[in-house]
């Protein structure tokens, strides 16, 4: 299948975002780019101490110049970070210029796979499970709103998600050959 727009996944921290990007690019024999590394790069910083340092809005702003960076180039899937959906010109970016996929996941699938995950700013609590609940509060309805694909990644192997990925964008394309 040829790529005709961006592929970017959505979700909360720990969905599997970066991890089926990376199985998804492969299948499709084109480029991943996953929205936290840029920022990191051109920051020559890490998230944590650009959350510590510069602040929650700092990284957002940082965060959405990188999306628009990312956006601009040809084609490819990119994984964006839990809270990218929350900016009002993220949001119009997804809309107008990507194929969204939200990727679906349990609290408690994401205190699994975030547990030893010391890169989480907004998960180094003594609550984490709450500070997730409250995320998923404010920003599932938002994933949901934006989303063109929702697929479930609880209990199943990234490179199955990639799959079933796949086989809703052929679909999808098959049903409308110009997105």
């Amino acid at each position: 299948m040829k790529l005709k727009q961006h592929i970017v996944l959505i979700g909360p921290m720990g969905a599997g975002k970066s991890t089926i990007g990376r199985f998804l690019s492969e299948q499709m024999s084109c480029q991943f780019t996953d929205i936290d590394k840029v920022i990191e790069q051109q920051a020559g910083a890490s998230i944590p101490w650009i959350f510590e340092i510069e602040g929650e809005q700092k990284f957002r702003e940082r965060e959405t110049t990188a999306l628009r960076h990312v956006i601009a180039d040809q084609p490819s899937v990119i994984a964006t970070g839990g809270g990218c959906v929350m900016s009002a010109e993220n949001q119009h970016i997804l809309n107008s210029q990507a194929v969204t996929i939200y990727l679906v996941t349990s609290i408690e699938q994401q205190l699994e796979r975030t547990a030893k995950d010391k890169n989480r700013p907004l998960l180094q609590t003594d609550d984490p499970k709450k500070v997730l609940e409250e995320l998923a509060n404010k920003r599932n309805p938002v994933y949901e709103s934006l989303a063109d694909i929702s697929v479930t990644t609880n209990s199943k192997p990234p490179k199955v998600v990639a799959q079933e990925i796949l086989t809703r964008l052929q679909s999808r394309y098959d049903e409308n050959p110009s997105r």
